[in-house]
């Protein structure tokens, strides 16, 4: 595993949600997910009532995370691409997840897991600390 990858799974540990990625019926959607990180892959819950994990079952799709509403002086985001697949998580992955909404746009919450094998890993980061310590300084 790169210095990148590393640093992308410590960043996306420190989160609990973000969106995917993909197209369905040749129009982009992004969706929002819950996840975790596993033996290196990044599994997603999302509500199964929405369809889109039919959409990205199979196909390649792009999974982003960030601290953009944390306050945080030193923004991060990270994205990993790579091919979905449909998955039933163990136990253990289960209990990694936590609780789940009980409702999602108005309906109960049916959760159904995709696994990503990550390609390509991309961190970006946005230092705001210099532009400060300028301000202040002047």
């Amino acid at each position: 595993m790169s210095t990148e990858e590393i640093r992308a799974i410590e960043l996306l540990n420190r989160v609990s949600y973000g969106r995917v990625a993909t197209s369905m019926r040749a129009m982009p959607f992004v969706a929002p997910a819950r996840h975790i990180v596993d033996d290196g892959g990044v599994l997603l819950r999302m509500h199964r009532g929405l369809g889109y994990h039919r959409a990205c079952a199979g196909s390649v799709v792009a999974y982003g995370a960030d601290n953009f509403g944390s306050g945080d002086e030193n923004l991060w985001s990270v994205q990993f691409t790579g091919t979905a697949e449909v998955v039933e998580p163990t136990e253990e992955q289960l209990a990694a997840f936590g609780s789940a909404p009980k409702i999602v746009d108005g309906e109960p919450f049916d959760p159904v897991f995709m696994r990503i094998e990550p390609q390509f890993v991309t961190v970006h980061q946005l230092d705001y600390t210099l532009e400060r310590q300028l301000h202040h300084a002047a």
